[in-house]
């Protein structure tokens, strides 16, 4: 036969309808693991970036986010207070062009000052999905300028980042640093070549890095097709919902679903050199 237990017996106590139990206030150890924590998110102005803005600012996180223009970072602020209030002590913006090869290093280095009072104040999460815009050329028309173009952000960045790290990010496995890859480094589309093979030699740096840059933890996010406001803008409909058809769930990925997978690689202390895939079951179909 089931027994029941009450708390009370559990606990060893006895509670009348008019005694109040004195407890101390409960301790979360899981959805609290952000809180207070200071965290950089490239490419906050939009798509992925702006759900892991918007997640870390729920977890209780202090966060700074960068991008590569002024009114854009002012209007991502704005988003933000409209649906959180008034956020000036928990996030704060700073500007940083990744797309000029010469500056890449010193922006970097200027924005990591900023971030942290010139390293005194250490960041406990990095979270990297900036990208540029550029056409996806077709292999028998690509052109070297090309390549090099779309490497500057997408992979020079986080080499980057990654160099000085050691000087701004605290060393510990609590702290992580997470980049981007995407589904066709595993299932190139047609066409895909270049960018495939731009997100396999991320997901080599990123086994790199976790090595060189432990304690600190280093992941990469492979996401499928996602619903971002750079895919609706460059991507024809019928494109879109071809992708749809190809997926399990039948729909593009939300971006804070996807968001989810970056903060658990921050969350989870024991994870490191490891790629998440987020894509719907792309890679079953």
């Amino acid at each position: 036969m089931l027994e029941r237990f009450s708390i009370s017996a559990i606990l060893g106590v006895q509670v009348t309808h008019n005694s109040h139990l004195a407890m101390s206030s409960p301790t979360y150890k899981f959805i609290n693991k952000l809180q207070g924590k200071q965290i950089l998110v490239f490419g906050a102005t939009s798509g992925i970036g702006f759900a892991v803005t918007e997640a870390c600012v729920e977890h209780g996180a202090n966060v700074i986010i960068t991008g590569s223009k002024a009114d854009k970072l002012e209007t991502t602020i704005k988003r933000l207070q409209t649906s959180y209030g008034d956020l000036q002590s928990r996030v704060s913006a700073h500007v940083c062009d990744l797309s000029n090869e010469e500056t890449l290093e010193s922006n970097i280095v200027a924005l990591l000052d900023a971030a942290t009072d010139n390293g005194r104040k250490k960041i406990n999460h990095i979270s990297f999905s900036a990208g540029d815009v550029f056409g996806i050329p077709k292999i028998s028309e690509v052109e070297i300028a090309q390549i090099r173009r779309s490497d500057v952000v997408r992979y020079l960045a986080p080499i980057m980042i990654a160099k000085h790290a050691g000087t701004y990010v605290a060393a510990s496995p609590d702290s992580s640093f997470t980049i981007t890859g995407g589904v066709n480094s595993h299932k190139p589309s047609p066409g895909w070549s270049v960018p495939a093979a731009g997100g396999s030699r991320n997901e080599g740096l990123a086994r790199g890095l976790a090595v060189d840059l432990a304690p600190v933890r280093v992941n990469l996010v492979a996401p499928g097709a996602i619903d971002t406001e750079l895919l609706r803008g460059r991507v024809p409909p019928p494109i879109r919902d071809a992708w749809v058809q190809k997926s399990l769930v039948k729909r593009l990925g939300r971006p804070e679903d996807t968001a989810e997978a970056y903060l658990y690689l921050m969350k989870d202390g024991f994870i490191t050199g490891t790629v998440v895939h987020t894509n719907g079951g792309a890679l079953l179909v």
